[in-house]
């Protein structure tokens, strides 16, 4: 009997042993590399694994039977495969997986070659979708929430009274910086004043940032790089949004959207309106924030002649009251001791036509954009009054010479003109700026792995001559994984008296440019990048950028104070300003978790008047991390935290370094989204270190700004969308 019991065991045993399978799946995507980390899972079990280097996922010792078998990757349409063994035992799977439909592509406008952002040579940051929507929320009067949090961006407050901040990227002025929307330069010169205060943000479907000198795209301005806002299109669809935002710090702001298409017709009307309580946290007399409303309504037609013929007119305005200083005499308190208040007024309009016409290889598109700005600033005992009518026009003709090989042919006109209404007995500042330009630009795809973008341009400006300005960028893809970017390019400036040292003297007792003392600044740089991402595991995924860039920048525009006579006069320094250094941007993604971790380092060298020291007000060392957690169309959270490294102020004093940190909480529902904000709720403020005033009271002096100056505050708010 035991041995009978022996042999049916071994029996039972050999059988168990022979209905053992084995499958490999061999996962790629539509090029045919490799899919390194993507899932494969048996249906309604937790057995599963991931692909190897060689795209490779093994089973083994499968009974026999039916299976289903699930294969996934993150950005991709997931498979499915049934098989049943013993007949597929010892087989390879072969398995391409197609890009995810249900991912939005993000489409870059700011080259024109309109590729997709993973096919596009040139180094381009864009903030679209969620997170655009999640930023805007924490400030939806103005843009400077969405531009302040992205590694190597400085936004610089460069007045107390009027909180107008300006836009330093890689630690260069914000002069250096052009601000683009859907393609037209609207806020150069004079116009670039308050500009930054007066983009609210609920309108725009991305924003487009290219760091570095890039004159060849736009012609003039873009020394320190470019930020282009690409506003939403109408769509059949009809959209209504209403955002309503509450501040502590007695803000208060209201957005409406609206969107949609009717047949041959398209229109898009955006409002906003914002107050602004004067507020003073710190309690020393003075406003940090100004009393300010602000107003803006941009209606926008579209006409569709047919489906390869469009014609869109649209009228950006806004209209920008605000007064700060001594809060006395913003309540209307004014006596001897209580005099001091800078009150600025402003009218912003701008109309932009854009016709383009499009075949199966060529597209030939006219832009144009007409712009007004007027400001009147006002301080005791000095008024300031001018404005700036500027025009831009572009004609461009695009060819798709074939599949690997785009080419764009356009020339343009640039015109800039400020007139003084008040000189105040200084000699006449009014200027004109008159350019013309011809551009010719090609993107080229050797292959699947290397693609090549180059560009040239010659500017005539009348007073400066000429600007020959070349730049290419290559982007190398190694795999689905790892790429890389190179690019280099050159710049220009034309000069004018608004600078952030002029704006801090209210432009009072600068005298007029004189071309014998100035020339056009011009720069050179480039930037080099690797970028790397992966699946680890089933739900995590691991991606870092790594960018050096360089920019040397040269003539640059130097304000002389003389106090004997209390004017002051530019002149072109004897030497250079090189900015160099390197970002680390890293996330990290687990289920509804994500985390982003940056650093940047940022070594903006003054290379005159023998001083060879960091640019005063550019911190060196920057980093920031974020903890954000998401439950799609249900709840939003994040937590962040900033540090700013030392700094230099114009007196070269150094400045401490200092933390910041904020929350943000949103519930979604299906047509209502309620938000909060904790912004800088641990209270830094630049008072806690040394005085953001100094006395008298009825002739202050600021010093410069160099850390938060509004402290801790909460807002809160909700979005609607009716449509």
């Amino acid at each position: 009997m035991k041995n009978i019991l022996s042999v049916l065991l071994l029996l039972f045993s050999a059988g168990t042993l022979f209905s053992q399978n084995n499958v490999s799946f061999e996962v790629k995507e539509e090029s045919g590399d490799f899919l390194i980390g993507a899932s494969v899972v048996i249906e309604g079990t937790t057995n599963g694994t991931i692909t190897n280097t060689k795209g490779i996922a093994k089973f083994d010792n499968l009974p026999d039977g039916e299976y289903e078998f699930v294969i996934s990757f993150i950005g991709y349409e997931e498979q499915e495969v049934e098989l049943s063994f013993p007949e597929s035992n010892n087989k390879t799977i072969d398995i391409e997986l197609e890009e995810g439909e249900e991912l939005e592509e993000v489409v870059i406008t700011a080259t024109r070659s309109s590729r997709t952002i993973d096919d596009i040579p040139t180094r381009i940051e864009a903030i679209t979708g969620e997170e655009l929507g999640e930023k805007a929320a924490m400030n939806s009067s103005n843009i400077g929430m969405l531009l302040r949090e992205t590694t190597g961006v400085q936004m610089q407050q460069t007045s107390l009274s009027s909180g107008n901040m300006s836009i330093r990227i890689q630690g260069l002025d914000g002069r250096y910086t052009q601000i683009l929307k859907d393609g037209m330069p609207l806020y150069g010169g004079f116009a670039g004043g308050l500009s930054i205060m007066q983009i609210p943000p609920l309108d725009l479907k991305q924003v487009e940032l290219i760091k570095g000198s890039n004159s060849t795209l736009y012609g003039g301005g873009a020394i320190a790089g470019l930020v282009n806002l690409v506003t939403i299109k109408p769509v059949d669809e009809p959209k209504l949004d209403i955002m309503l935002n509450q501040t502590s710090a007695l803000g208060t702001t209201g957005n409406i959207f609206y969107a949609q298409k009717y047949g041959k017709v398209g229109l898009t009307i955006y409002g906003s309106a914002n107050n602004q309580v004067a507020y003073d946290p710190d309690n020393d007399g003075f406003s940090n924030m100004p009393k300010a409303q602000t107003f803006s309504l941009n209606p926008k037609l579209y006409y569709y002649f047919n489906p390869n013929s469009e014609l869109s007119l649209g009228l950006l305005s806004t209209v920008d009251s605000r007064i700060g200083g001594d809060m006395e005499v913003i309540k209307g308190n004014t006596s001897t001791e209580h005099i001091f208040s800078e009150e600025n007024k402003s009218e912003r309009y701008a109309t932009q036509l854009n016709f383009q016409n499009s075949s199966d290889n060529r597209t030939i598109i006219f832009k144009n954009s007409i712009s007004y700005f007027d400001r009147n600033l006002t301080i005791p005992d000095y008024r300031f009054d001018g404005n700036q009518i500027s025009s831009f026009t572009e004609a461009l003709y695009n060819l798709h010479k074939n599949e690997k090989s785009e080419w764009q042919f356009g020339a343009n006109h640039y015109l800039e003109q400020f007139t003084e209404v008040n000189t105040d007995s200084l000699p006449v500042r009014d200027y004109t700026h008159n350019t013309i330009g011809g551009f010719i630009q090609n993107t080229t795809d050797f292959n699947e792995k290397l693609i090549l973008e180059t560009g040239l341009r010659t500017d005539y400006n009348t007073d400066y001559g000429t600007f020959v300005l070349p730049r290419f960028s290559l982007l190398f893809k190694a795999n689905n994984k790892l790429s890389s970017r190179i690019g280099g390019a050159m710049g220009y400036k034309l000069p004018t008296i608004f600078t952030e040292d002029a704006e801090k003297l209210y432009y009072r007792g600068i005298q007029p440019l004189s071309t014998e003392q100035v020339d056009a600044e011009t720069s050179i740089g480039g930037n080099f990048d690797i970028n790397y991402k992966t699946a680890i595991g089933d739900e995590m995924t691991f991606s870092i950028n790594q960018l050096f860039f360089l920019t040397q920048l040269k003539s640059a525009l130097v304000l002389r104070e003389d106090e004997a006579t209390n004017l002051a006069y530019y002149e072109s320094a004897d030497g250079n300003i090189l900015s160099s250094g390197f970002e680390t941007n890293i996330k990290l993604t687990y289920d509804e978790f994500k985390l982003y971790l940056n650093y940047a380092l940022v070594n903006a060298e003054l290379q005159y008047d023998n001083i060879n020291n960091q640019k005063p007000l550019t911190p060196k060392h920057n980093a920031g991390f974020v903890l954000f957690y998401e439950i799609e169309e249900k709840w939003s959270a994040g937590y962040e935290v900033y540090y700013t490294g030392e700094q230099y102020d114009n007196l070269y004093n150094r400045k401490t370094d200092f933390w910041t940190m904020g929350v943000m909480l949103m519930r979604h529902w299906e047509r209502l989204s309620v938000f909060v904000n904790f912004e800088n709720f641990t209270n830094v403020l630049q008072t806690d270190f040394e005085p953001l005033v100094l006395p008298p009271a009825n002739n202050p002096t600021f010093p410069d700004i160099w850390a938060p100056t509004d402290g801790f505050v909460f807002n809160c708010g909700i979005k609607l969308r009716l449509l």
